[in-house]
């Protein structure tokens, strides 16, 4: 059985990677994979949480986090469509182009 704490440290540092991704990266698509990044993480450390305790609860709030993320890249996805269709680029400085 894997120690929680190795959990929660593994999830902290996928946290920071995917932050760091989000932060530092002008790719919008790079950009969404680090946000995913990060939810995989939380996912993590709630089913990390979720086993040690013995309870469902974190599983169940997994599955809503996975829920929220998956309609999160319908959104993003449909974004950086329409950003590289009328740019013919997917850089995060001509996002603000796209205002009325």
């Amino acid at each position: 059985m894997i120690p929680l704490e190795h959990v929660i440290g593994l999830s902290a540092i996928l946290f920071a990677i995917g932050t760091l991704g989000a932060l530092t990266r002008r790719n919008v698509i790079v950009i969404l994979m680090s946000i995913e990044l990060m939810l995989n993480a939380v996912n993590l450390a709630f089913v990390g949480f979720a086993h040690a305790w013995g309870d469902l609860s974190g599983q169940i709030m997994v599955l809503m986090v996975i829920t929220v993320a998956a309609a999160e890249v319908a959104v993003g996805l449909g974004i950086v469509i329409s950003m590289f269709r009328n740019r013919d680029s997917i850089n995060i400085d001509d996002v603000s182009l796209l205002k009325w």
